[in-house]
């Protein structure tokens, strides 16, 4: 396995174990398969557990692997703070307090503010005391470093990035997304603050193994280096050294003994030309089913309006690729959980965006596509709902 530090100098498995899609048997988290895999995973050198409040069975799940092994003090657990689901100070503890019962522990290694969505969010956050109650539990040894996890544009995640002093912060990120999301753009902001940066959805939950084009399967295969969807996707991330950990839902032993393989060859600045030019060939193929042609320069942006076009027309085109659902998934989750709405329906179709694509898109055309695309009722109920939680 392979290490790289974290900004207090600990070393971290450049492979992480995220605990969001653990096995079920009926309808519950299978203890003994995931305690098996789990195993599996730090007898080969993974010291970085990553899951959540709202991930169900997941926290106790952890918890109770590393207790019945007395693995809690050789490995790393990251958790997440649900804060759309806090009111006041005193939440802050009640959830809190239930995490580290899941988690069978008396502390909390990284503790990550949870798909902190824009600046405002965080403001509302910092008015009911949050900062102080961090900065408590941090003295007392009850969380050891603080950051935030974030699906969104680049502009806003360096916003965040500046808005506290953090300790790392999590992204999405893959050679489909280097240029949307955070993107390389975030990822080299946050390096430059000396913020270790872990990787959520190297694959696009294996859209980039399992549902690749053929033409792009086709490249790989004929490739002189013959690797795996799944190990050329790794290895894209792990050559950037700006990378600290990639996060991966790993679900049997075959997965991990795999990922571990990876991470245990991967080495940063190791890609050749040619292996850049593979995965461009790749992104273009993959590119060649979408919607919208759309590189997410941002030159559009900003929007009057607030409109985040680059994302939704990201989310548009995954429809392609992903499927509806999942495509609906990062459309709201870009535009529909922030307090200032950024969706394709704010679109006053003024053409100010227009006037500078480079790509000529017509992008008061194509936005509302997006708009019929995704905002139907669900979507507006989903709205209002995230208005109710975040009412203070």
């Amino acid at each position: 396995m392979n290490y790289r530090k974290d900004r207090y100098g600990n070393e971290l498995s450049i492979l992480g174990y995220g605990c969001m899609r653990f096995s079920t048997k009926g309808g519950k988290i299978d203890l003994e398969k995931a305690e098996q895999e789990i195993l599996a995973a730090f007898q080969a050198g993974v010291n970085y557990y990553d899951t959540a409040y709202i991930y169900s069975g997941s926290e106790a799940a952890l918890g109770e692997i590393l207790k019945r092994n007395n693995l809690r003090d050789q490995v790393y657990i990251a958790t997440k703070l649900p804060h759309y689901l806090i009111k006041n100070r005193e939440s802050l503890d009640k959830y809190f307090e239930e995490q580290l019962k899941r988690l069978c522990t008396d502390h909390v290694d990284y503790y990550l503010m949870h798909m902190l969505t824009d600046v405002k969010t965080w403001d509302r956050l910092k008015a009911l005391g949050i900062v102080e109650w961090l900065q408590e539990k941090q003295r007392k040894g009850a969380i050891r470093q603080v950051g935030f996890s974030y699906h969104g544009n680049s502009d806003m995640f360096i916003a965040l990035c500046d808005a506290y002093d953090w300790d790392f912060c999590q992204i999405q990120y893959n050679y489909l997304d280097e240029h949307s999301q955070a993107g390389k753009k975030g990822l080299h902001y946050a390096a430059s603050k000396g913020l270790p940066v872990v990787i959520m959805e190297p694959l696009r939950g294996g859209k980039l193994v399992n549902l690749l084009p053929p033409k792009a399967k086709a490249l790989f295969a004929d490739y002189p280096v013959k690797l795996s969807p799944a190990a050329w996707a790794f290895r894209w991330l792990w050559n950037q050294p700006e990378v600290t950990c990639v996060l991966s839902g790993m679900n049997s032993l075959e997965m991990v003994q795999e990922n571990v393989r990876i991470a245990s060859e991967a080495e940063a600045d190791s890609f050749t030309e040619e292996d850049h030019a593979l995965i461009a060939k790749v992104v273009q193929e993959i590119n060649a089913t979408t919607k919208v042609g759309c590189t997410g320069c941002r030159y559009c942006m900003p929007c009057p309006k607030g409109v985040d076009i680059p994302g939704s027309f990201a989310a548009y085109n995954r429809i392609a690729s992903d499927g509806k659902m999942e495509a609906f998934r990062e459309y709201f989750m870009c535009t529909g959980l922030r307090k200032d709405s950024a969706a394709a329906s704010n679109c006053i179709a003024c053409g100010k965006c227009e006037q500078h694509c480079p790509q000529y898109i017509e992008i008061r055309k194509e936005l509302k596509n997006v708009r019929k695309a995704f905002e139907g009722p669900i979507y507006k109920l989903a709205r209002r709902a995230i208005k109710l939680f975040k009412a203070y």
